[in-house]
């Protein structure tokens, strides 16, 4: 039998749980602090231990990359691992996502209790392999509530997987002749795929910096600025 949280008397948060939102958001926040849960298609899951290389060295780099954009980028949001409220069935904790902030025309916000409520513009998640759910449900919940771009960086195959949403349904994108793909919602966001696979954090900045000084970046900062 589950043990009970003496202090709230609510029952802990366990894998497999079917849950409505609010009761999951109830249940989560009585958890202790070091506990990671997402909503996914009405059903919980506890995150695994993070393990070095297989999830907090990729993810190091991922938010090196979105780092150094969103400081380029006035109007463009950076979160780690934050929980979004993206529907009734849906509370995920992405590892990385880049949002436009709703006074510029972005498509979610910040609640007054301070979680991201709507849909982010571009979602990044680091999985163990392609039998994550991250690459099944989660990716039909993303799919569904309209999130542009997704990425999903699978840690033992080190493959990337970069989608970009096209009339309701997620498109692989795959890397043009220089092996760079290039954000269709975020101008001059450049990714050297090959580079950020094999650790060249240099080159992966510097193509992304090509990308920082190109008319169409330029262009969107204005259009946010004003």
């Amino acid at each position: 039998m589950s043990a009970i949280s003496t202090s709230t008397n609510l029952p802990p948060l366990e894998s497999g749980d079917r849950l409505t939102r609010y009761e999951f958001e109830r249940r989560y926040q009585a958890m202790p602090q070091n506990i990671k849960a997402e909503l996914i298609e009405g059903v919980v899951y506890l995150a695994s231990p993070v393990r070095a290389r297989g999830h907090g060295r990729p993810h190091a780099k991922i938010m090196t990359w979105l780092g150094t954009y969103a400081a380029a980028t006035p109007g463009v949001d950076l979160q780690d691992n934050a929980t979004v409220r993206l529907d009734a069935d849906n509370e995920p904790q992405p590892d990385a996502l880049l949002r436009i902030e709703p006074e510029v025309g972005g498509n979610s916000r910040i609640s007054d209790d301070d979680y991201i409520e709507g849909t982010p513009e571009l979602i990044v998640e680091i999985a163990a392999s392609s039998a994550a759910y991250d690459l099944n449900d989660k990716l039909n919940a993303y799919r569904r509530n309209g999130v542009q771009e997704y990425i999903v960086w699978q840690s033992y195959e080190n493959r990337l997987d970069w989608f970009n949403l096209e009339q309701g349904r997620y498109v692989l994108r795959e890397p043009d002749t220089d092996g760079i793909i290039r954000s269709q919602i975020f101008p001059g966001l450049w990714l050297a795929v090959n580079a950020l696979r094999e650790g060249s954090m240099a080159e992966v900045l510097a193509v992304l910096q090509q990308g920082l000084q190109t008319a169409e970046h330029q262009a969107f900062v204005e259009r946010l600025r004003s």
